[in-house]
């Protein structure tokens, strides 16, 4: 089945944010944000600005009716800056006028008086001064310590990788409105309705009733519009509040780059054991994630680093320990995999500088060491692998060994173009890791003309959720798919909302639907019993619109049926409830169940490299995946393609660059390379599982959001053995992204230090 929405997307019909009609009246808002990292805030000088055309108000901290606070997790992050400024791009005023060039004219006039302070971008130095966000977390599994004394070969080494710019399509923006009662409505673009409500009501001190968030759709998110698009509606909110005006901001490209976080960059020391049959006996990392200036997603996103930190792999000795550093950065926040491929990453490279100091491939280790049935991870959770059949099933469709074949014949017959090959399994865990989070509801209307309406919690954002929700309550009711409409996320219809995030929303809300759905179907199956003389309702069944007694059909259509019910005072409605069952988590002992199940997969990636330009291109991903029982593969092709090429662009050429005065260079698509269409693999292919094993997935269906992400991170080694391949001499550290600049520079690396050094 074809996405609800594709219709309306290539017409140009679709409603994001700034399709929403204009009320009149509304007052178009600009924020004046800091040029400055770190420093105390003096004065701030609005007289000329007050004085621009158009301007109705400029709001800054003195006059907010509410707390000047939005953090989350942490209250530790104001809206607007008040003593201290903690980064470049933090707001320091709001500006509203009668149109969005007077808005920006006018913050163009406010000057503020800030004396600087040190400025910190390196999480390493920000961890010497001791500034955590939040106290250290560890996972320890076996004994690492004494393990390591028996291990035959032992390597220490250290691995750096870099942010990723969202860049989403659809910037942040919000539009607000007031209603009767001193109420607002907000239209947002984010993946968590209810924190813009609940951040709303904290800054403007009306209870959450009061407020009314309203998500059609969004234009791409990647996880930063699940807590970074708070800001942006509790300004336009407080505008409202204090103007009794609509009021709307749509960032502009350089503004949403410059004053949002990014995916959190992490540096890293590992240590690695193996027995002198490569399996990995002890494993010990420490990761020093960049938070930037304040909480926002950092700590979760810092414990799903450690639940992920040894990957696809069976280690029976663990020591992991993470720190979650602040920076006079922007607050980096939650991205596409949420911590999980920068751990991945991390024992990736140590796998990696093994397998290169013992002359063997790193195939070989990984092979050697993927988790089975009955192992355990760190946390505890006991395995139920597909890792092992993942990379069967894929070397039997892919023939690894043909491709490194292929590879080593062709560098034997080209001096200065060379091939890389790598293998990539991953194992990502599919829930949210705080346990309360796994919730949803769902609320299903049946009308009299047999139509459906289906509300759920569930963000839209370009990944296919409400294509799959409208299937579940087709499914459910057995009507096609024009007889169902999903609609809006709204926080009215739909309270206490979990964001959609952690690749958990169409499990989740998916879920909830059923349940609803399920729950009106048996009671209209009762009104049916009597209406065909059948003897109990467990003999009714309804098949594409049509009632059926004891697998016979009858004259009785799904229409009359629903208007019968309705004569009957039948309740046609139903809001459901759905949390996943045996979920549990205990940070007091660091182990736990959190996850629903694991999603599998293994990929062989290969790349070419131009050794006498540093360029690069990738040629093939092929991949077995687990998807479980796809409910949708056109929806789920399409979410591995894209997750493919996201970490590909993550490992490759997507480098955010801050200066040491904390500013953001690579501030424009100029300046950031993402990957266009001449950069993606020339190939993609991937072969879903074969398995018979049940899941906790809606319909069997496993989530496809982020796992294929970690695809991406066999381009880098790819590369990387390309580059060995030209210059065996050197070792590249284990720095990602890999730009063509490190290439040219790692590919001529021992050259570089011979003329340095006279020879």
């Amino acid at each position: 089945m074809k996405n609800v929405d594709s219709k309306s997307h290539v017409r140009g019909e679709s409603i994001y944010l700034d399709d929403i009609p204009l009320v009149q009246g509304t007052l178009f808002a600009c924020v004046y944000d800091s040029t400055v990292a770190h420093g105390k805030l003096k004065s701030i000088d609005t007289t000329e600005a007050e004085k621009s055309e158009g301007v109705v108000k400029i709001i800054t901290a003195k006059d907010l009716i509410g707390e000047n606070q939005i953090g989350g997790i942490l209250p530790d992050e104001p809206l607007f800056a008040d003593a201290e400024v903690h980064f470049q791009g933090m707001p320091v005023a709001l500006v509203l006028a009668e149109t969005e060039e007077q808005a920006r004219h006018a913050a163009k006039k406010i000057m503020a008086e800030i004396e600087p302070l040190e400025i910190v971008t390196d999480p390493r130095i920000a961890f010497a001064k001791g500034d955590l966000i939040v106290p250290p977390k560890h996972f320890k599994l076996g004994d690492a310590e004494e393990a390591f004394k028996d291990c035959e070969y032992v390597f220490e080494g250290r691995a750096d990788v870099n942010g990723q710019e969202h860049l989403y399509i659809e910037t942040q923006g919000a539009y607000s409105i007031p209603t009767e009662q001193g109420g607002i409505k907000v239209y947002s673009s984010t993946q968590g309705p209810t924190a813009v409500q609940r951040c709303v009501s904290r800054v403007t001190a009306l209870p959450m009733h009061q407020i009314e968030v309203d998500v059609t759709r969004l234009g791409g998110a990647f996880g930063g519009k699940e807590d970074q698009a708070n800001a942006w509606a509790a300004l336009c909110a407080v505008g409202t509040q204090l103007t009794k005006r609509p009021v709307k901001y749509a960032l502009h490209r350089m503004e949403d780059m410059r004053m949002t976080g990014k995916r959190n960059p992490y540096s890293a020391d590992y240590k690695i054991g193996l027995d002198k049959d490569l399996k990995i006996v002890a494993y010990e990392v420490v990761f020093y994630q960049n938070a930037g200036a304040s909480a926002d997603l950092s700590p979760p996103v810092l414990e799903r680093t450690l639940f992920h930190c040894t990957n696809a792999y069976f280690v029976p000795n663990v020591t992991a320990t993470a720190y979650s550093c602040r920076t006079n950065l922007p607050p980096n926040t939650a991205f596409r995999g949420f911590g999980g491929p920068q751990g991945m990453f991390v024992i990736e490279s140590a796998i990696a500088h093994a397998a290169e100091k013992l002359n063997v491939s790193a195939s070989e280790i990984q092979n050697k060491n993927l988790i089975n049935d009955g192992d355990k991870f760190p946390y505890g959770q006991i395995a139920e692998s597909e890792a092992v059949t993942t990379w069967t099933q894929a070397n039997e469709k892919f023939d690894f060994a043909q491709f490194q074949k292929e590879a080593d014949e062709f560098n034997q017959q080209n001096k200065f173009v060379k091939k890389g090959v790598a293998l990539m399994p991953i194992c990502f865990g599919i829930s949210f890791t705080k346990t309360p989070m796994n919730q949803a509801r769902a609320l299903v209307h049946v009308y009299t003309d047999g139509s459906v309406a289906v509300s759920t919690g569930a963000v839209e954002m370009g990944q296919g959720v409400n294509t799959k929700i409208a299937q579940v309550a087709a499914c459910v009711f057995s009507l096609p798919i024009d007889r169902i409409k999903v609609h809006t996320t709204n926080t009215l219809r739909i309270a206490n909302t979990s964001p959609t995030a952690a690749s958990a929303a169409a499990d989740l809300n998916g879920h909830a639907t059923q349940i609803a759905c399920e729950t009106i179907l048996k009671r209209l199956k009762d009104v049916a019993k009597d209406l065909v003389e059948a003897q109990s309702a467990d003999d009714v069944t309804i098949e594409n619109g049509f009632v059926f007694r004891n697998g016979e059909s009858t004259d009785l259509d799904w229409v009359t049926l629903v208007n019968e019910g309705h004569m009957q005072r039948v309740n046609m409605s139903e809001h459901a409830h759905y949390a996943t069952a045996g979920l549990h988590f205990d940070w007091g002992t660091a182990s736990g169940h959190p996850f629903a199940y694991h999603v599998y997969g293994t990929a062989i990636v290969g790349a070419t490299v131009d050794c006498l330009r540093g360029i690069y291109t990738i040629d093939f991903v092929k991949a077995c995946h687990d998807f479980g029982n796809s409910m949708n593969t056109s929806i789920d092709y399409g979410q591995i393609e894209g997750g493919i090429v996201q970490g590909i662009g993550w490992m490759t050429m997507e480098e955010v660059v801050y200066d040491a005065q904390g500013k953001l260079r690579s501030n424009a698509l100029s300046t950031y390379k993402i990957p266009d269409i001449y950069s993606v693999p020339k190939t993609i292919e991937f072969i879903p599982l074969e398995t018979m094993r049940e899941n906790l997935a809606i319909f069997n269906s496993k989530a496809v959001g982020e796992p294929p992400l970690m695809y991406g991170i066999g381009a880098y080694f790819a590369i990387r053995n390309a580059v060995k391949a030209f210059n065996n001499e050197n070792s590249p550290a284990f720095d990602a992204p890999f730009t063509p600049e490190k290439v040219l520079m790692n590919l001529y690396a021992v050259d570089f230090k011979k003329m340095k050094a006279g020879k």
